[in-house]
């Protein structure tokens, strides 16, 4: 008796002729070529821009200070993120297949917590920064040294590091999920199911820090108001010499302080939604769609990419550094020692 259904579609495998290799669901070629284009351009985004900031305020002697050595060391951080993380995750996102080996696959994942948690202390610290700099403008010189700033970058680096290296170089990540951890990672195949108890430390590690930035945020903010009616209130009246360089100065911290202000803000909102499905996904069983991961994953991944795009829109010596650079003026002799600011606030 004929039959007129159609026979199944070949199962795609990431591996053709290899016994465990991971099933390939791929998207068809416009789908691909879309996400390609999008995750490509994030990656470009995060190397170039970040690659950009490092080079300004390494470069231009009148940015060498504690806070924007800090906003370097960041930088560097988003710019590793996207020389040793997006790249890989993109093939792996679109192809749904990992094809770099198992080795590289633990490296990536190191990367992928370290480099995050180093941001997120970057930014604890650069809050602190911001709330001395604002609440006592005169005094932030003498407490927030060169030497004070190196320290900060230093704990920011290493706690991110050992933490990352200790939890996945030692498997404890997986520590009563080994079946399921088997299951999931066939060839081909670099996914990481962590277990309650790490996913709940990795939570608490993100939300106890954004916590005290909004607190500090918050503060400085209200700050920052107090300050700006104060030098309205007393602006037509005779100021003496150091009345007007106080003005001058706490001007000048807040609007550092309102663009550090939306680069956290930014970071919250592109982790936040990783960070709450990362906790429920454990906590239910692992449910979660791939699609919905995937986008999860992405937006906290495109955050390596928007800190120079705030920084080029909010600081003009961002935009005029860029000139300089693009333009290979920078490989002028005098050029480390010219004016980025056209006015002295």
């Amino acid at each position: 008796m004929s039959s007129n259904s159609s026979p199944p579609a070949a199962v795609q495998l990431c591996y053709e002729n290899v016994n465990g290799s991971c099933v390939k669901a791929s998207y068809s070629l416009a789908p691909r070529v879309i996400l390609y284009a999008v995750f490509g351009l994030g990656a470009v985004l995060a190397v170039f821009g970040n690659l950009l900031v490092m080079i300004s305020i390494f470069h231009f002697r009148q940015l060498h200070s504690p806070t924007n050595f800090l906003i370097t060391s960041l930088a560097c951080a988003d710019f590793l993120v996207g020389v040793t993380v997006m790249p890989f995750s993109m093939v792996r996102s679109i192809e749904s297949c990992w094809y770099f080996g198992r080795s590289f696959c633990t490296f990536h994942t190191c990367c992928d917590v370290a480099f995050c948690y180093s941001s997120l202390f970057h930014l604890s610290f650069i809050s602190i920064d911001r709330y001395i700099a604002v609440t006592d403008p005169l005094v932030y010189p003498t407490k927030v040294t060169v030497s004070v700033s190196a320290l900060c970058i230093s704990i920011s680096w290493i706690l991110p590091l050992v933490y990352s290296g200790a939890v996945f170089y030692t498997g404890a990540y997986d520590d009563g999920l080994e079946e399921l951890s088997r299951a999931v990672n066939c060839i081909g195949g670099c996914q990481v199911v962590v277990n309650q108890n790490w996913v709940l430390i990795d939570f608490l590690a993100f939300f106890i820090p954004t916590f005290i930035m909004i607190i500090l945020y918050g503060n400085i903010f209200l700050v920052a108001r107090q300050q700006a009616k104060k030098i309205e209130n007393t602006g037509s009246k005779t100021e003496s010499s150091s009345d007007s360089y106080k003005s001058r100065v706490a001007k000048r911290e807040r609007k550092a302080a309102k663009t550090l202000g939306i680069t956290v803000i930014a970071f919250m909102i592109s982790w936040l939604p990783y960070s709450i499905d990362s906790l429920v996904d454990a906590f239910m069983g692992f449910i979660t769609p791939a699609y919905i991961y995937e986008i999860c994953v992405w937006c906290a991944y495109y955050n390596s990419a928007m800190n120079p795009l705030i920084y080029a829109l909010f600081y003009p010596w961002f935009r005029k550094a860029i000139k300089v650079i693009v333009s290979g003026k920078v490989f002028k002799d005098n050029s480390a020692t010219m004016n980025l600011f056209s006015e002295q606030t």
